[in-house]
């Protein structure tokens, strides 16, 4: 399903103005017209190929636009200076004061700090659940229910959104279904499986060197030309604006995506495969263990495996920091938040990327002290890789070799 993602996105071809291989970056904040008339027409939206202010839009993030929509299978995309600045423009262009938001109560910290604390200062509320549990979505809707909000692959708990039934749910309702697919690029195509409006962080997986931020929201043309509309779009009027030069760097990333999401998804079930069978507790969709295995299954594009994530719990907060340290020193990776970048990088989320959640909360939904979020890298010898990583596990006797599993 997604092989024709990839390939439509492979066979975009650019030129620069001189003939370049690379598209020419567009390094203007206005652009000018030889017709008063044209320009009036530009800011109406009248004009095709017509460029009046970069905030508006610019060559290079258009380019951009349209490599991630023959990403996600959709008619458009627009792009953004953050992930955040997808998510909250797409919420505040749908919902208005009074409306009502169902979300998955797994989801980034920073989405669920901007819905629960945010938001009630425009009288939209937020019911936060299990979005595993398909009969308690659909009892929760109300007629000021507006949208269901969900992540492909939750943050950080890992679990699988049954995109197909979700979106059976919001057909039936005549709702949005908008889903934050940043984990899972390539890996699952929420579009295809009924999903209406798709999110990512480009900060992560997609531009996957860790040197910049930018987002993305891929959806219908109708809806990402009012996310524009210079008198009431939310993209526009909010002033999320990815710079074009950083548009450029991230185009030309993603022409290495497909390779890298195998590769992150080979190391990522070789690790979680061999972790398990040492004993301690894995959270990866790639194992039969996991909650969501068979619904990963169904719904996901088998040549780029179940994703570069896995969570560890090593029992205490204490452990997760010494080990996390450890790994740092001996050059396993690096203590950092943020996911997608060639070397292994490793949180705990409780006190760091979803620390904006209540720790009542945090506990309720099974995210303990003691767990790890692992961006697994590309790591040629992941054998290597597990036998250091697992020595730091012995070192600190959160392993026992007494107890490993033969």
């Amino acid at each position: 399903m997604s092989q024709k993602n990839s390939n439509d996105l492979q066979d975009l071809q650019y030129f620069g103005e001189y003939g370049g291989v690379n598209p020419s970056i567009s390094d203007s904040s206005t652009y000018t017209f030889i017709s008063a008339k044209t320009m009036f027409d530009t800011f109406e939206g009248n004009t095709e190929g017509c460029y009046l202010y970069s905030r508006h839009s610019s060559p290079s993030n258009l380019y951009l636009g349209e490599a991630l929509a023959a990403l996600e299978g959709t008619e458009s995309a627009n792009v953004t200076a953050s992930g955040m600045g997808a998510i909250t423009a797409v919420i505040l262009q749908i919902c208005n004061a009074g409306d009502h938001i169902i979300s998955s109560r797994t989801i980034y910290g920073g989405t669920y700090a901007f819905m629960k604390n945010f938001l009630i200062k425009f009288g939209i509320k937020t019911t936060f659940l299990d979005i595993t549990d398909l009969d308690t979505v659909a009892n929760a809707i109300t007629p000021s229910t507006k949208m269901i909000y969900c992540e492909s692959v939750s943050n950080p708990l890992l679990e699988v959104a049954d995109i197909s039934a979700l979106s059976r749910i919001t057909k039936k309702n005549e709702l949005p279904l908008v889903v934050d697919n940043t984990f899972s690029p390539l890996t699952i195509s929420p579009a295809k499986l009924g999903a209406d409006i798709v999110i990512h962080s480009l900060t992560k997986f997609i531009n996957g060197t860790s040197d910049c931020v930018a987002g993305v929201v891929c959806g219908t043309t109708e809806f990402c030309l009012s996310l524009k509309d210079v008198n009431n779009g939310a993209g526009m009027l909010l002033g999320s604006t990815l710079d074009s030069m950083r548009a450029a760097s991230i185009l030309k990333n993603m022409r290495t995506l497909h390779i890298r999401m195998k590769k992150h998804s080979e190391n990522a079930q070789f690790l979680a495969e061999n972790f398990e069978k040492d004993g301690l507790r894995v959270v990866y969709p790639g194992l039969p263990s996991h909650p969501g295995h068979l619904i990963m299954g169904d719904q996901m594009n088998t040549e780029y495996g179940y994703g570069g994530l896995i969570t560890i719990d090593v029992g205490s907060l204490e452990n997760a920091n010494a080990l996390m340290e450890l790994m740092q020193e001996r050059k396993l990776g690096y203590l950092a938040v943020s996911l997608g970048f060639y070397k292994t990088l490793f949180s705990a989320p409780g006190s760091s990327t979803s620390s904006e959640i209540p720790l009542e909360e945090q506990e309720e939904m099974g995210l303990g002290n003691g767990l790890i979020r692992f961006s697994i890298g590309l790591d040629d010898d992941i054998k290597r890789t597990y036998g250091l990583m697992k020595k730091c596990l012995l070192d600190l006797n959160i392993l026992d070799i007494t107890s490993i599993k033969a």
